[in-house]
């Protein structure tokens, strides 16, 4: 098990990341988008190893959204095969170096072959701990949030709550996401300024990184980049700024 070391305790616990670009980069290369989609997946394994080694406790990535099977059929096999293939390829090494995989999203949608890979690789991982790797498939956080409010007004229904006992806390308790912390910052590639329906509740507070870069070209130093860029920021939770002499 890996050792935390003095510079991790400024870096953000949970970071979520909008992997965008692929096509673009590929497009200005003169390739395929399913070439840009290898790219970024290439990306994203170096990308995994530098939160292991600055000691991030989660990564949250945005695969496949619940809108992206509005794309040529021919893509969405591809970046299916991409997600089978990466799952399959990384059982042993998540195992080797004690990361979890956890993958949320609406599954039922999903081919039985990669159903079926999922629920063998979140049962092998489940009790690693260095880093927790979540994989949004089929995902939308609108669709996310009406699940939870369905499963909520179930139990009153059912008389197991009442109206009055729904908090804040219910709802998180019932997202895709009720084992994991807070998203602390947001970043998303290619230079779009906007969320996405992308944990549209688990932001709430997130400090949020726009960069022009694709994301096949955000590699390492990028990466370090936008973390010296939160740790930087001044995070409120609704509060005031510190004053100097609060500060002194």
């Amino acid at each position: 098990m890996r050792q935390a070391n003095d510079n991790e305790h400024n870096n953000p616990r949970h970071i979520a990341i909008i992997m965008d670009g692929n096509g673009r980069w590929a497009k200005k290369r003169g390739m395929s988008r399913n070439f840009g989609h290898q790219q970024g997946t290439k990306n994203l394994q170096k990308i995994i190893e530098v939160c292991l080694e600055i000691g991030v406790s989660t990564l949250t990535v945005f695969a496949f959204s619940t809108e992206n099977w509005s794309r040529p059929q021919k893509e969405i096999d591809y970046l299916m095969q991409i997600a089978l293939d990466f799952f399959e390829n990384n059982r042993i090494e998540a195992q080797k170096r004690n990361i979890r995989i956890k993958i949320i999203g609406e599954k039922e949608k999903l081919s039985a072959d990669l159903i079926e890979k999922i629920r063998v690789i979140e049962e092998e991982t489940r009790h690693n701990q260095d880093l927790t790797f979540v994989v949004a498939l089929n995902y939308g956080s609108q669709q996310e949030l009406t699940a939870a409010t369905k499963a909520i007004a179930q139990k009153v229904v059912n008389n197991e709550m009442s109206l009055d006992d729904i908090r804040i806390e219910t709802i998180g308790n019932n997202l895709y996401t009720k084992d994991l912390p807070p998203v602390d910052f947001l970043i998303r590639t290619s230079g779009e300024l906007r969320i996405s329906n992308f944990l549209l509740w688990q932001i709430a507070y997130a400090e949020l990184y726009f960069t022009k870069k694709l994301w096949p070209d955000f590699n390492k130093s990028e990466f370090i980049k936008a973390i010296e860029e939160f740790k930087t920021r001044q995070r409120r939770f609704g509060g005031l700024e510190a004053s100097n002499e609060d500060t002194n």
